[in-house]
């Protein structure tokens, strides 16, 4: 389990279509649908998915067994501003 400390050198990017996989595993560890179009996903430092969020839909997805509602707000503030 990472520790929020660890994320200071968190990325939070715009998804590619090479990223698909990485949503789906992301979407069925926090039982809900996978995204369909375009999100912005939050990764430790060493690449690991923990968050992200659909741009169209606003809907999140995260990793249930890391401590990631804060990173979700980020995620939401972060896709208000590219909006």
């Amino acid at each position: 389990m990472l520790t929020p400390s660890q994320w200071q050198s968190m990325t939070i990017r715009r998804s590619e279509p090479t990223d698909e996989r990485t949503l789906k595993r992301l979407a069925q560890l926090d039982s809900a649908r996978p995204f369909s179009g375009a999100a912005l996903i939050a990764e430790s430092d060493d690449g690991t998915p923990l968050a992200a969020i659909e741009m169209t839909s606003g809907r999140a997805i995260a990793d249930p067994f890391q401590p990631t509602g804060k990173l979700v707000d980020l995620l939401r503030v972060r896709a208000a501003q590219l909006r």
